[in-house]
């Protein structure tokens, strides 16, 4: 039996994740589960799951929580100090780390600390901090198991180390969002309800407005360089709008392998929860057949900025890419709540990250403060 606690559980990776496992009911058992402060439906998983441990981020939704368990065993933990204590259970064989936002970093850091493998599908802890969490893994000896899908493609395509050890370039592709093909005066005009309808994939709010704006694509670039010790430059992405490649690698001989699946992201969360095993899937098979005709296209970074803004942060480095995420899930939010437009995300980033200082070297007390400070100059600059 693997023991797994799952962060983030009720929201889409996380609920899919515990489908995974529902699948293969005699090889997992869940340790802990968490939430935000959808309390209803984290109860409903724990009475399911049984896990030792649940938290909730919200105090209130906590107590309404703990209420609602008191008849179970279940130890009801809150905020940050309960996900990091629920990321450092000595139970845990594996932690899977699907929380949206900055709030991953630290019990990403605090489960490497205790020497667990993290099944990560958290952007923000490779974007915002990505040499401390590398770092720390190589120290531990720790593994990163990527559940992005493209991540997980890569990943899978270098299972041969023997052609690992001579990879030229990282491929990623896009499906390109429901705005592919659209000037700027175009995206001026879109709306929270247009950009929240993906052509592929079913996601949360966050990062399906990522994908409208390209932000996700350019934030899976800053991951790669990490996960894979590649450069901006050694990185290629390819607009690949029937989402059925999900990423590509190529070697020294300038071959190049893919990994290939329909868009469902239970393959790579079972992966990453089984690696290095496979096991049946509750996924069904891809036909390639039915597939009919694939196509690829450049993406266009003077129309999707966020993009450009990304590789421009990547390349410089430091705590230029926690500027840039912490601008953007700011400028998000103000988006889906209406108070700016679809264009300004994009130039709210790439303003941060020109305006405020930056440092080459960091601590994690850097990374909080400068996650903060770019969140604040979004605000200010909108009046919000």
């Amino acid at each position: 039996m693997k023991r797994v606690t799952i962060l983030g559980s009720t929201g889409s990776i996380g609920t899919q994740a515990l489908d995974v496992i529902s699948s293969h009911p005699d090889q997992f058992t869940v340790v802990g589960l968490s939430a935000n402060s959808s309390v209803s439906q984290l109860e409903e998983q724990c009475r399911i799951f049984a896990p030792q441990y649940a938290c909730m981020m919200d105090e209130t939704a906590a107590k309404e929580l703990r209420t609602a368990l008191a008849d179970t065993d279940i130890q009801v933990l809150t905020g940050m100090d309960g996900l990091c204590t629920l990321a450092a259970l000595e139970q845990n064989d594996i932690l899977l780390n699907s929380v949206v936002g900055m709030v991953g970093l630290q019990p990403t850091l605090t489960a490497i600390a205790a020497g667990t493998t993290i099944a990560l599908a958290n952007k923000e802890t490779l974007v915002a901090g990505g040499k401390l969490v590398t770092d720390l893994a190589k120290k531990m000896g720790v593994d990163i198991l990527p559940v992005d899908s493209e991540h997980s493609a890569i990943f899978q395509c270098l299972q041969d180390k023997h052609s690992a050890r001579r990879l030229k370039k990282v491929v990623l592709t896009a499906s390109g969002g429901p705005f592919f093909g659209y000037s700027r005066d175009m995206l001026a005009q879109v709306t929270v309800k247009d950009a929240l309808k993906h052509p592929n994939w079913d996601m949360g709010a966050k990062i399906t407005i990522d994908s409208a704006t390209l932000m996700n694509k350019g934030l899976e670039l800053i991951e790669a360089s990490w996960l894979f010790d590649k450069t901006p430059d050694e990185i290629d992405i390819v607009v690949h709008r029937e989402s059925i490649i999900h990423s590509l690698v190529q070697f020294d001989d300038n071959s190049m392998l893919a990994q290939l699946g329909v868009p469902d992201m239970r393959i790579p969360i079972q992966y990453a929860l089984t690696y290095p095993d496979r096991w049946p899937s509750p996924v069904k098979e891809l036909s390639l057949a039915d597939c009919g005709s694939l196509t690829f296209a450049r993406p266009d970074i003077e129309t999707f900025t966020c993009l450009g803004t990304c590789i421009e942060a990547a390349r410089r480095g430091g705590l230029a890419p926690c500027t840039v995420s912490g601008a953007n899930e700011e400028a998000v939010a103000l988006f889906l709540q209406g108070k700016i437009g679809f264009l300004q995300i994009g130039e709210l980033a790439r303003a941060a990250m020109h305006t405020l200082p930056q440092k080459d070297v960091y601590s994690l007390e850097d990374v909080l403060a400068q996650d903060q400070e770019a969140r604040a100059f979004v605000r200010a600059a909108v009046g919000a």
